[in-house]
């Protein structure tokens, strides 16, 4: 079912899906909430020609299995370190997004000698403060988190899907490109996994152990010389023009993007445009060896 014929591994139990397309340097990509490798369709039809592509759906999302466990941001990073070790990924070139790029610098940062380098956009970072968001995003967390409005709002109305998705683009959707998001979240129960990650989101030292392992990977990334290639858009969820700029100062070996006007879900708006710079930067490096 899906876009694209999928693979299946079983983990603890549970099966993920993935796409695993093209061949060549080994390159995954990790989408977060509420997606799934569906928003990589744009970014992997040029990666692919230089890469092998490797999109897992995140467990919970996508055609993967939805387990019993809660799906915090720990039982993720399980599921994640399974993957990595079942399909004995080495070499490997992330690309990042949103929830993805906490379990990816997570991963990245405890076992960097199997990372070939870091391609990220819209990633998680600890927020020291509330004020540290937008004013729009603290608006939207506020409610996201609401264990009666929050939960009424992705449990029963599907409103992530519905509503925070198409607000983070710069151009709407086809139809048809909603139908296949809203696909695995067919009923109340099976948005669960939605409505646990906005009450991961670290800020202001809460949820603790979120917080902390967002601290690691984020003093990690701007030490690491690991090379990386930094994507951001005006208006940007998480990553203000202000925060990119202080990216872009302050992360080592580093190539940064403007991609222009967009929100959050930048792959909607500049999907191809992302393939092309991460397929044209891998080949560089490769080319450079």
């Amino acid at each position: 079912m899906g876009w694209i014929e999928k693979k299946r591994v079983s983990l603890a139990g549970s099966d993920m899906a993935y796409v695993d397309v093209g061949s060549g340097p080994c390159v995954v990509l990790l989408h977060g909430n509420p997606t799934s490798s569906f928003l990589w369709r744009h970014t992997i039809t040029p990666l692919s020609k230089v890469a092998r592509c490797i999109a897992p759906d995140l467990m919970g999302f996508g055609d993967s299995d939805k387990p019993a466990d809660a799906l915090r941001i720990v039982e993720h990073q399980r599921y994640i370190e399974r993957f990595f070790d079942a399909l004995d990924l080495q070499d490997v070139t992330l690309v990042l997004h949103d929830w993805g790029s906490a379990l990816g610098f997570d991963w990245a940062r405890r076992h960097e000698s199997r990372v070939r380098g870091l391609a990220f956009m819209e990633f998680v970072w600890p927020f020291p403060t509330w004020l540290d968001l937008s004013p729009a995003s603290q608006n939207l967390f506020r409610l996201l988190q609401d264990p009666v409005d929050g939960r009424r709002f992705i449990i029963e109305q599907n409103g992530f899907v519905e509503n925070v998705l198409p607000g983070g683009l710069a151009h709407p959707l086809s139809e048809e490109d909603m139908a296949e998001y809203r696909r695995p979240f067919s009923d109340p129960a099976s948005r669960e996994p939605i409505w646990r990650f906005p009450n991961e989101l670290p800020v202001a030292g809460q949820p603790s152990d979120v917080y902390a392992m967002a601290s690691a990977y984020h003093d990690w990334l701007l030490t690491t010389d690991l090379p990386k290639l930094f994507f951001w858009a005006e208006s940007g969820a998480l990553i203000s023009r202000d925060r990119a700029g202080w990216y872009e100062r302050n992360l080592t070996n580093c190539r940064t993007i403007p991609l222009g006007q967009g929100v959050h879900y930048l792959q909607e708006d500049h999907g191809e445009r992302i393939g092309v710079e991460v397929a044209e930067w891998i080949t560089q490096r490769r080319d450079a060896d």
